[in-house]
């Protein structure tokens, strides 16, 4: 007996999906923070060391936020991705800003919440210098590399997006001047801290239009790499 065809699925309300933001870019922010404070702190002035430790927790921290909200919200936790969404259609624009807004301030309650646990000051300012055109390419790639590795999962290997972009991270800790932010939300919350993973503000600017170059050119190449329909 024939049957009707069934519905796509419907996304869920727009509330829970920026609770799920707020919440992923909270816990992401917290321990790309706090794990900067904690490898800093037992490193004993082993910058490679204290890299290890910050790039562990973050990928793996990565790793479980994008599995439990990934089918909420997208898991998108980073602007970047938001918008190279909003372009691609797979997110309203409408929803657009409550996205950067949820971010942003799951970002800094995630900073003001890793503060409070080490006994730092809640409000600082970032004294690390990150500038120069290396820095600039080492985001503009970060940030490329990071937007390519989710369409093409996504496209290809949707079950697989959590461990790729965590992986990704992983290495783009390693492979990239810049430590790979690839994220203006967590790049401006990281000029708050004073920390292994803070940024000065004055280098803020710079590495946000790396970013946002890197993830247009990476929204502008997928379709040709990654293609609704094969070819034959």
């Amino acid at each position: 007996m024939p049957t009707a065809p069934s519905s796509p699925p419907l996304s869920p309300p727009l509330s829970r999906r920026l609770a799920a933001e707020v919440l992923g870019s909270f816990f992401l922010f917290a321990a790309v923070i706090g794990s900067g404070v904690m490898a800093e702190a037992l490193a004993g002035g082993n910058i490679a060391v204290a890299l290890i430790g910050n790039t562990l927790a973050t990928g793996a921290m990565l790793f479980v936020l994008i599995t439990i909200f990934g089918p909420v919200s997208g898991a998108h936790f980073n602007p970047a991705v938001t918008l190279v969404m909003a372009a691609r259609r797979a997110l309203a624009w409408r929803d657009t800003l409550p996205y950067l807004a949820a971010q942003l301030v799951g970002g800094l309650l995630g900073a003001l919440a890793a503060h409070f646990m080490f006994a730092l000051p809640l409000f600082q300012l970032g004294l690390k210098a990150r500038a120069g055109a290396g820095q600039f390419m080492g985001e503009f790639i970060a940030t490329f590399g990071l937007l390519l590795t989710i369409l093409g999962t996504v496209r290809h290997r949707p079950a697989w997006v959590a461990p790729a972009v965590a992986l990704y991270i992983v290495a783009g800790y390693w492979f990239t001047s810049s430590t790979s932010f690839a994220n203006p939300a967590i790049t401006l919350v990281r000029s708050l801290t004073t920390s292994f993973a803070g940024i000065a503000p004055r280098d803020v600017p710079l590495f946000i239009v790396a970013q946002l170059l890197g993830a247009a050119a990476a929204a502008l190449l997928a379709p040709l790499l990654f293609p609704d329909e094969p070819t034959a």
